[in-house]
């Protein structure tokens, strides 16, 4: 059987990567530390090394150059995720084996293809265009899933259930899944299975503080028809699903609590050891994930009022963001036929097609470019309307620049 030797990996990304390696008959090993890792290579001689940068790689230097200085162990592949670093650098990498640096968060697709080609060995990878993101508001876990459901991103949802909770010291968390687009059929049960077992699999997450938010008859049925399931409560309305679970002894001003950051993750939640649901066909670029690096970002800004459109775009500007200006929400649809975005701004308020009506032109077009609504309305209904039609975030009119640009690049790279 092949082998990969797996370093200094994060608990999740360890478990997740040692389960799917298994499926396929791949022995794992796994180091900490570059004493560890080296005495491991070289009595264990693996057919692949596979190192998890957490921090910078300035620890990994001793390791590599060990392995380059033995001869049994010099021409081992290495596999490399990690931070963001200089194309430069990660050119050096090459002479010592290192065949490929992932950026994270890493897109698995990609990843695990690049393993297959190592070990000649292919992995089954569902390809099924699918949604499924994770972000944390207090004690709250929001789960969006949207277009299908794709099993190598249901696989990952334990390990990144138990991640959030853990960095974010939640002692009892709630979950809220939004599901309001996708429309199953029986042939979708079992995936829908897959779903629901890796999420009451996380311990610490009741079946009472499951919410699904959902109109789908399938996935009602499914849930009523299964007793392991018994306790979770499906529903039509984010607001009703909110206030199940907030404690009611509590002063909380529900607008407030829909409107802040509802589906932006906690700056504690979004670290670099972070296990992300990314794949390839997830991204707007089709390059290989070092070569995105320093490429421009384009964002397209929707709104009526030419002086909210200068100061969005002289914002970015100054962030070196590239921005398309659209007075016209029928100009800005049209659009979408010939351009791509990395971001999508958005007003409620525009005279010829408003910003909800586009929500659902971008949805019905199966787009999942991220949507920020950034406008004066405030109502609730406005709001639990926007997001449960796919927007990430809702920002109230008006803001500083620097505050805009700020939460636009959260949204872009959670």
């Amino acid at each position: 059987m092949k082998l990969v030797l797996l370093i200094d990996a994060s608990p999740m990304f360890r478990e997740f990567l040692k389960g799917k390696l298994l499926a396929e008959q791949v022995n794992v090993e796994t180091a900490v530390g570059n004493r560890d890792a080296y005495t491991k290579m070289i009595t264990t001689l693996p057919d692949l090394v596979i190192i998890d940068v957490q921090e910078n790689m300035d620890n990994l230097q001793e390791f590599l150059a060990k392995k380059c200085d033995d001869p049994n162990a010099k021409k081992i592949p290495i596999i490399i995720s990690g931070p963001q670093v200089p194309r430069t650098q990660v050119a050096t990498l090459a002479k010592f084996a290192v065949v490929k640096y992932f950026t994270k968060p890493i897109k698995f697709d990609v990843f695990f293809e690049s393993i297959g080609k190592i070990l000649h060995t292919n992995f089954a990878m569902d390809t099924t265009p699918s949604i499924l993101e994770m972000h944390v508001n207090g004690s709250i876990i929001f789960m969006e899933i949207a277009q299908g459901l794709n099993r190598e991103k249901l696989f990952l949802v334990k390990y990144k259930l138990n991640e959030l909770i853990e960095n974010n010291n939640i002692h009892e968390p709630k979950l809220v899944i939004m599901m309001t687009n996708l429309k199953l059929t029986f042939i979708d049960g079992s995936n829908l299975e897959l779903l629901f077992d890796n999420i009451i699999a996380t311990e610490k997450i009741k079946l009472k503080n499951i919410k699904i938010l959902s109109f789908d008859q399938f996935t009602r049925e499914l849930i009523d028809g299964h007793p392991q399931y018994s306790g979770i409560e499906i529903a039509d309305n984010l607001n009703d699903v909110l206030n199940s679970l907030v404690d009611s002894t509590r002063a909380v001003n529900m607008g407030e609590l829909i409107s802040a950051k509802i589906l932006t993750s906690d700056s504690k939640s979004n670290q670099d050891g972070s296990l992300e649901m990314r794949f390839q066909q997830d991204a707007l670029e089709k390059l290989e994930d070092i070569e995105e690096i320093g490429n421009v970002l384009k964002i397209a800004v929707i709104d009526d009022d030419l002086i909210i459109r200068k100061l969005v775009e002289n914002a970015f500007k100054q962030a070196g963001v590239e921005t398309e200006l659209f007075a016209s929400g029928l100009e800005f649809v049209k659009s979408l036929d010939t351009k791509e975005f990395d971001l999508i701004i958005l007003d409620i308020f525009i005279p010829d097609m408003n910003g909800l009506d586009i929500l659902r032109t971008i949805q019905s077009k199966q787009i999942t470019t991220p949507v920020i609504i950034y406008s004066q309305a405030t109502q609730k209904d406005a709001v639990i309307k926007a997001l449960s039609l796919g927007a990430k975030s809702y920002l109230v009119k008006p803001l500083k620049p620097e505050v805009l640009v700020t939460k636009a690049m959260e949204t872009i790279h959670s």
